[in-house]
């Protein structure tokens, strides 16, 4: 019967053998340059889980900037208190440092097991084999490392059959290590950013839903901010840069969010660069990166931010800050869709990158005094918006507080402030706002500071918002006036709270809809300024 034996170990193997290829399969469909590589990465290793029954399947990255082994993506919540290595350090540090997978068959009593970044039972530890297997850069001119180089360990605890088996477990994630290269690469890269480079989110948000939605919410009830927001969305289907330009805090780095948000590129990252934060001296290799031992100092070669956005959307801040050499780098970036490192000779890289840029200078003045290339200008205001101050479009001003208001009760958990007096609003309304939608925010917040019943009145407001006129207290007032005032302070919260409607507006004030609107038409206030209370917009 050796014959038979041998047929169905055949059949078995060859069984397996189709479940690993199919699962190859599957891990590259959900791999690609367009594909977010975080998602395709955390997909890849539930995979490992549910087909093939390896258990806490983790990516290991090499950290640059601390010189440490880093957990980065695991499909097991890790222990709180341990996500780092020491390279040369337990199984993983010795797979990094040497570049060879390592196949530990009994994790108990394993002089380099450590196991510290998860739980584990001492059943498993008794039970469990380990495997861990090295990560290397990808070839390519893209490639931010040398082709081959370690750049961090793939690893998964299995149970144990045989030593033959394992073997083949090993074998299995080394092909699938390099597969997720790129991504594992990506994935480096923005721990490197993070570390190193001047680039934020929006800030107050987070990476839930909600966060993400509100980083592109832009408030423009007005007539010219909706059609700039309509030009906004035409502009977002196309290749083409934007400039957007106005003073600051009036909300272009905002709208530059809305703008990728709405774009064919809208799953990959948008990177953000304040470019006066930028050191002139350095603004070559922060941009265009640098091939290792290009100067004193550069020990690894590194991809600048027009690389790291490769694919998805940078926004320049503040682009009239840049070098005239940035300025040529960024003109042929626009032009050619390349790069070339510092330190790299003639060999550019391939960079497919939409540029949403913002200023704030008078670039046409710069370009005469040449400190700004008038060729980069004419390419940058293809699709030029101009966002007006906050003082030229006052119908925004009251949607935009309570829009801030909100959300300073939500960060209160509800014990924020409730609404906004109307003296307040008045004050708010004709104030003249140099600081525009930044210095909103600051005045709001700080009134909230001082209040003391959750209303926000008009003593709560800054001095610089105060005025003799608007000062004024209610004692001053004869009993005509005190009335009018009450009267248009009980409507205008009564509106605020029904979000502009005034049918819902009476029903809460007990009366018709007829006297409100009659009170509405004589003391002049328009309830379309505060429909965006109930979302709309």
């Amino acid at each position: 019967m050796p014959e038979l034996h041998n047929f169905a170990a055949s059949s078995i193997a060859g069984r397996e053998m189709r479940r690993w290829l199919e699962s190859l399969r599957l891990m590259a469909g959900t791999l690609g340059p367009r594909r977010p590589f975080l998602s395709s990465l955390t997909e890849l290793l539930r995979m490992l889980a549910s087909r093939h029954d390896f258990l806490r399947a983790h990516l290991v990255l090499f950290e640059p900037e601390t010189g440490l082994l880093r957990l980065c993506l695991a499909d097991t919540p890790p222990r709180a208190s341990h996500d780092e290595y020491t390279p040369g350090v337990g199984v993983t540090g010795q797979v990094f440092a040497t570049g060879k997978p390592v196949i530990v068959e009994k994790m108990q009593g394993h002089p380099l097991f450590l196991s510290l970044l998860f739980e584990r039972s001492e059943e498993e530890l008794r039970t469990l084999s380990f495997v861990s297997v090295p990560i290397l850069a990808p070839a390519g001119s893209g490639a931010a490392l040398s082709p081959g180089e370690v750049i961090g360990t793939l690893n998964a605890d299995t149970r144990f059959l045989s030593r033959e088996d394992l073997e083949l477990r090993c074998l299995f994630l080394q092909v699938v290590a390099a597969l997720i290269a790129n991504e594992a690469a990506y994935l480096q890269e923005e721990m490197a950013r993070r570390h190193r480079l001047p680039l934020r989110e929006e800030e107050g948000t987070d990476d839930t839903a909600d966060g993400k939605e509100e980083r592109h919410l832009f408030i423009g009830q007005s007539k010219v901010m909706r059609h700039i927001l309509e030009l906004a969305a035409r502009m977002a289907q196309g290749r083409a840069p934007v400039l957007l330009r106005g003073e600051p805090g009036v909300g272009k780095e905002r709208l530059a969010f809305r703008i990728h948000a709405g774009s064919p590129r809208r799953d990959m990252p948008l990177l953000t660069c304040h470019c006066g934060a930028l050191a002139p001296e350095h603004q070559d290799a922060e941009l265009c990166g640098y091939q290792k031992g290009a100067f004193l100092g550069a020990s690894q070669t590194r991809k600048g931010i027009f690389e790291q956005a490769n694919l998805g959307t940078l926004f320049l801040d503040a682009v009239e800050c840049l070098t005239l050499p940035a300025q040529r780098a960024l003109l042929r970036l626009l032009q050619e869709h390349e790069v070339t490192r510092m330190g790299a000779g003639d060999a550019p890289v391939k960079a497919d990158v939409r540029i949403i840029a913002a200023s704030g200078a008078n670039l046409e003045e710069l370009a005469e005094r040449g400190a700004f290339l008038p060729e980069l200008l004419a390419r940058l205001e293809i699709s030029c918006l101009h966002i007006p101050p906050l003082r030229e479009r006052r119908e925004d001003i009251i949607p935009l507080a309570e829009h801030m208001l909100r959300r300073y009760a939500a960060e209160q958990r509800g014990e924020g402030i409730k609404r906004i007096s109307y003296p307040a609003l008045e004050l708010l309304s004709r104030y003249y706002w140099p600081g525009n939608i930044s210095e909103l925010k600051s005045c709001l917040l700080r009134a909230a500071q001082y209040s003391e019943d959750q209303v926000i009145r008009a003593g709560d407001l800054p001095p610089s918002l105060q005025t003799a006129e608007s000062s004024a207290t209610e004692a001053g007032l004869s009993l005509g006036d005190a009335v009018t005032r009450f009267e248009k302070e009980l409507l205008v919260d009564a509106l605020i709270k029904a979000g502009g409607n005034m049918l819902k507006a009476a029903r809460d004030l007990k009366s018709s809809y007829r006297i409100v609107n009659y009170k509405v038409k004589k003391y002049g206030i328009d309830p379309h300024q505060f429909t965006f209370r109930n979302g709309q917009q």
